[in-house]
């Protein structure tokens, strides 16, 4: 769930001008938003150190969107507080700053999500910059947390749904769309400076634009529309694999698919279903529609067979039947989705889901997971068998003793499998190259490379 920037006990400082120790917990978009801050602090002059000791103040930006992120949240700030004493805190978990200065009263300031500006100026009240003018410190991509041949693109901020189980609209708030054209620029430079995948990412992807009613902005001179589609057929045109994440499966989803049959972007789509009982969705506050949903999977198949679905789903969402969670099985054997996570319900203080009725024992709660995976498990397992003994195309992630780490067009970075290519260690990070599937298991491939 957490990304440290610095290794919290390890590293020297790099120089003389102000020192900033950073950890970033959380998703993506929480990712977005440190390499934002740090990429503005170092224009200004200040080292990002590897370490506690070596930091002048140390930022941690935080998650709170379900217990056990809040927990790690509050952990982490005890274990900067210990180590180095100087704390700002900042992220989505800085929206209960009372919940923070409870728990730990010396934090020097606490700030909520996306106050970027706020960071910065209480990190020139703690340690003045002493930027020199004359040295250029930042690159044309900025500070990235990200391994250099992939890079996060945010196109949003905030969500417009209420679903009971969430409460992220009350950290970030309703949805706040960036400009296209302004998106498409950062991401031509990122792939101009070596980017090999963009992964686009926000609370709502299928809901971009709506906030500006599909306003028409300019990019390289042209008129293009702030919505969905033109921006997936813009930035198909980069020469980067674009793969799509959080996608609320809103009815023009569909025209994205025929993008995809035509290689414009990766046939990937990240679709939550959360579950496939009406009564559980409708509890949820979600689509309640499951017959219709596997109607628009086996389209989007016969449009693009390759297409790669991720979804992620909830069990033991209080009300949950054994009848619900059965329909929820019927749904994952009809469907046979490629990639599958799922999560234990758990209250969440401030969800609306807290308050309901008849909520499922913690144990029931376990099984269902257990089951709901063994299926999933057995589906993936043979549909990556089926690989074997096909050409695919990978990214290397990392070249290690044993050979390369690889990803296909159906792998996101650390939420998906991975391919292995033994001895191929002459490989660099971002290389591209087609391989032949030699062997599977239930989540990875191992391959070759061919001609």
């Amino acid at each position: 769930m957490s990304t440290q920037t610095f290794n919290p006990r390890e590293g020297q400082s790099t120089g003389s001008h102000g020192r900033i120790g950073f950890v970033s917990l959380g998703c993506p978009k929480n990712t977005v938003d440190s390499e934002r801050i740090l990429t503005q602090l170092r224009a200004e002059g200040y080292d990002i150190v590897p370490s506690y000791h070596d930091a002048d103040v140390v930022i941690v930006n935080t998650c709170g969107f379900i217990n056990s992120a809040v927990q790690e949240s509050l952990d982490t700030i005890g274990e900067a507080l210990r180590e180095n004493g100087k704390v700002l805190v900042t992220g989505c978990l800085g929206a209960k700053e009372d919940d923070i200065r409870e728990v730990h009263p010396n934090v020097l300031s606490v700030t909520g999500p996306h106050a970027y500006e706020a960071v910065v100026g209480q990190v020139h009240d703690v340690v003045p910059p002493k930027h020199d003018p004359f040295i250029s410190l930042v690159p044309d991509t900025g500070i990235k947390l990200t391994p250099k041949h992939y890079a996060y693109l945010k196109i949003s901020e905030g969500c417009n749904h209420r679903c009971s189980f969430c409460i992220i609209p009350s950290f970030r708030g309703d949805l706040v769309s960036r400009p296209v054209g302004q998106v498409l620029s950062e991401a031509e430079r990122l792939v101009n400076n070596g980017t090999k995948e963009l992964l686009v990412i926000s609370q709502d992807t299928s809901a971009y634009g709506v906030d500006l009613k599909y306003r028409t902005d300019f990019w390289n001179g042209k008129p293009v529309k702030t919505r969905m589609k033109e921006l997936c057929q813009e930035l198909g045109k980069l020469d980067a694999w674009v793969r799509l994440h959080y996608v609320y499966p809103y009815p023009h989803v569909d025209e994205i698919i025929p993008l995809m049959a035509e290689n414009g972007i990766l046939p990937y789509l990240d679709i939550p279903f959360q579950h496939a009982s009406p009564k559980v969705l409708k509890a949820m506050k979600r689509p309640a529609h499951s017959e219709k949903v596997l109607e628009r999977i086996h389209r989007w198949r016969e449009i693009c067979p390759d297409i790669t679905l991720r979804s992620t789903f909830i069990v033991g969402f209080p009300g949950e039947t054994e009848e619900d969670f059965q329909m929820l099985l019927d749904f994952l054997e009809e469907a046979q989705l490629d990639r599958v996570g799922a999560f234990k319900y758990s209250n969440v203080d401030g969800a609306a889901s807290k308050e309901l009725p008849d909520q499922v024992d913690e144990a029931v709660k376990q099984e269902r997971l257990n089951r709901f995976m063994a299926v999933q498990q057995r589906i993936s397992a043979a549909k990556l068998q089926a690989k074997v003994g096909t050409r695919i195309e990978v990214i290397v992630d990392e070249v290690v003793e044993e050979g390369a780490v690889a990803r296909s067009k159906a792998d996101a970075p650390d939420i998906d499998g991975q391919v292995f290519l033994d001895n191929q260690t002459h490989l660099k990070p971002g290389d591209r190259l087609w391989v032949e599937v030699e062997e599977a298991d239930e989540y990875d491939l191992w391959a070759h490379p061919v001609a």
